[in-house]
């Protein structure tokens, strides 16, 4: 009885080995220094605490966006639109003589409509055309804005919207913000840790979420071309970052 146990131990002792081989097929050819392993992340063995702070920065706009739109009424749609498109083309011409890049021209909407007239029970009927055609101006320097903006009612303008004041690079103050956010939620940290008789050992995670940021107050604009200029207050923007910080306190 022996001698039949003993072939069995060897081969018990033997699978392993020869499998070896085996499992190392699928990565023949392939450097294996050429892919170190990833460290796992350390496990987390104390309280967890997760924090939400959000940081700030402020800049002055530099950046004004205007929409500005030509609207003509006519009997027939030709007049309409023909009538339209020759506002546009002085409007066009004036921008580029107030120094209006063509990059910082987009046409928005170009639209013909007919226009009705309801009557109860009665088929409603065609009065006329009505011909939109609108812009997004962009313009670098806010403190052109106004005389802009004057420029483009005396040469046909007659539906304005915005000036929607921004930031052109915001990538500074929004880093900015991230710091004051990480700092922010270490102190908010530090403050839970003592309460609860512990200190704060380490950062576990940090995720950043959606700010957009605050909208700037845009004082009311008067459209009267032979008024005073009208004048465009670009004021300061918050920019904003919200962070989830979660730590690990012992």
């Amino acid at each position: 009885m022996t001698d039949h146990l003993i072939p069995e131990t060897r081969m018990r002792l033997f699978l392993p080995v020869l499998a070896l081989p085996l499992l190392a097929v699928p990565l023949l050819g392939q450097p294996l220094l050429a892919q170190p392993a990833i460290p796992a992340a350390a496990p987390v063995t104390g309280t967890v605490l997760d924090i939400e702070a959000r940081g700030e920065a402020r800049m002055r706009p530099d950046l004004a966006v205007i929409g500005a739109g030509v609207v003509t009424e006519a009997a027939d749609a030709r007049t309409a639109l023909g009538t339209n498109s020759q506002q546009m083309a002085a409007v066009l011409a004036a921008l580029a003589r107030a120094g209006v890049a063509d990059a910082d021209i987009r046409t928005e909407q170009v639209s013909l409509q007919p226009q009705y007239r309801y009557a109860d029970n009665r088929p409603p009927v065609i009065t006329g055309y009505r011909a939109v055609n609108s812009l997004s101006v962009r313009l670098r320097d806010i403190a052109r804005a106004g005389a802009v903006l004057d420029t483009l009612v005396a040469n046909g303008i007659n539906q304005i919207s915005g000036p929607d004041l921004t930031v052109a690079d915001p990538a500074a103050a929004l880093d900015a913000a991230r710091r004051d956010a990480v700092a922010a939620a270490r102190a908010r940290a530090r403050l839970y840790a003592e309460a609860a008789g512990l200190t704060v050992h380490r950062i576990v995670a940090i995720r950043e979420g959606d700010d957009p940021g605050r909208p700037i107050p845009v004082t009311a604009m008067r459209m009267d071309a032979s008024a005073a200029e009208t004048k465009v207050m670009p004021g300061e923007q918050t920019l904003g970052v919200t962070l989830q910080v979660r730590f690990e306190l012992r």
